[in-house]
C-alpha cells in the first residue's frame, strides 16, 4: 500500500511510525462519519488500536467495517495523510502488554494516565486491527 521510493510515500510511513495520535473514523447508525482520536501502531501492514469496551466506535465497526484513518495536516493544508481500510474487532490480538513496539512508543503517556502497562490494557482491552486498501494525501 505505501510505496516508500516516491516523497509522499517515504514521509508517510515516518509519520505512521513516529505519530502519537490518529483520527478513526467510522460511520454511525444514521451514517454520520464519526471521528475519533486514537493511539495506534503500524506494523508496516495494519494498524493496531486498543478501545475501551462498549464504545460507539466498537458498534460502528460491528455494522459496517468500512472506516477512514487521517493525520493531523501542518495547519495550513499541507502534509495530509489519508488512509482508507477495513477495521475488525481482533480476539485474536495480544493485549497491550504483550506488544513491547505499543509499549514503548506509548509509555511516557501510559506512565502519566495510567502509572502501569497494566492499567492502560485493562482499561482498553479491545484491540481493533484496521487493514488498509487505499491511501492518499500530499
Amino acid at each position: 500500500m505505501l510505496d516508500t521510493t516516491t516523497g509522499f510515500g517515504a514521509r508517510a510511513e515516518r509519520r505512521l511510525r513516529e505519530e502519537i495520535i490518529i483520527w478513526l473514523t467510522t460511520v454511525g447508525p444514521d451514517r454520520t462519519p464519526q471521528p475519533s482520536p486514537v493511539w495506534f501502531l503500524w506494523d508496516g501492514e495494519t494498524f493496531l488500536i486498543y478501545s475501551k469496551p462498549n464504545t460507539p466506535k466498537l458498534r460502528n465497526i460491528a455494522r459496517n467495517p468500512r472506516v477512514a484513518l487521517n493525520l493531523d495536516g501542518d495547519g495550513r493544508g499541507g502534509n495530509i495523510v489519508v488512509i482508507t481500510g477495513e477495521a475488525r474487532v481482533a480476539p485474536d490480538a495480544p493485549p497491550a502488554t504483550a506488544v513491547p513496539a505499543y509499549l514503548a512508543k506509548y509509555q511516557e503517556q501510559i506512565a502519566r494516565n495510567w502509572k502501569t502497562p497494566e492499567g492502560f490494557a485493562r482499561e482498553y482491552s479491545e484491540p481493533i486491527r484496521v487493514t488498509p486498501s487505499k491511501l492518499r494525501g500530499h
